[in-house]
């Protein structure tokens, strides 16, 4: 009985690790656009968070700090995104359970 047991935590654990790879899959091919100053400025990111595309408007390109601000705003509110994104698909092939990024299945 132990070993049927056993033997079935090991395929729920293989199913997991096989979900957890198809989510950082999609992961990978997530995109979101983060804005600020009302879309003045436009940074979008892929699931791995490099840059992709930026689009300012020229009415804020007079004033460097204020531009300054709402680049590091529009790539936050990006990242919030991608970040809140990826969770919710971890989460999803983990059926809730909070694994550490980066786990290996079965141990």
């Amino acid at each position: 009985m132990f070993k049927d047991g056993m033997a079935g935590m090991m395929k729920k654990a293989q199913q997991i690790q096989d979900n957890m790879q198809k989510a950082q899959d999609e992961i990978k091919t997530l995109s979101a656009t983060g804005q600020a100053a009302s879309g003045a400025v436009q940074i979008t990111i892929n699931g791995e968070h490099m840059a992709t595309n930026i689009k300012i408007d020229e009415m804020v390109m007079d004033d460097k700090d204020m531009l300054e601000d709402l680049i590091l705003t529009a790539m936050n509110d990006a990242t919030k995104q991608i970040s809140s994104a990826s969770e919710a698909k971890m989460k999803g092939a983990t059926g809730g359970m909070n694994l550490p990024g980066g786990m290996n299945l079965p141990f």
